[in-house]
């Protein structure tokens, strides 16, 4: 299964008001569950790839008052900043990122996913703390466009 056919069925889900979709085949199987604000993605092994796609997916938001983007999860897991215990973080305040900058990683049964700021700009916020866990949709950084 490809990004494209992930994002196809979440807009179906939305435009249908689905709140659950399971797909089951040999080589993957594919769980979305949505109910009110939290939508929450699950997913099994092997669809690695896919998961790591998954930020094209989520469209960052402008927030209207200060005209920072902020960079959602893609994901439900747990945050991490770096991509080892003694390795500086991927992005922090003042960082410049471009579309494809690694900006977090987000372990998801016990997968690895690298995100990516979708945006170019200057991180002005780091919204949660490392090891934390966060929710699919949930507001990351804060991002000021350049």
């Amino acid at each position: 299964m490809e990004i494209k056919d992930i994002k196809r069925i979440v807009e179906l889900m939305k435009n249908n008001d689905l709140t659950e979709f399971a797909m089951k085949d040999e080589d993957f199987e594919l769980a979305l569950k949505r109910g009110g604000e939290q939508q929450i993605m699950v997913a099994a092994a092997p669809v690695q790839a896919a998961l790591a796609a998954v930020p094209a997916a989520i469209a960052p938001v402008v927030d209207e008052e200060d005209g920072l983007i902020e960079i959602p999860s893609p994901i439900v897991g747990t945050f991490y900043r770096k991509p080892a215990p003694e390795a500086d973080n991927f992005a922090q305040v003042g960082t410049e990122v471009s579309e494809d900058s690694v900006v977090c990683i987000i372990e998801a049964m016990k997968v690895m996913n690298e995100i990516k700021a979708e945006v170019k700009g200057v991180i002005k916020k780091v919204l949660v703390d490392d090891a934390s866990p966060v929710q699919y949709g949930q507001p990351l950084f804060l991002v000021e466009p350049k």
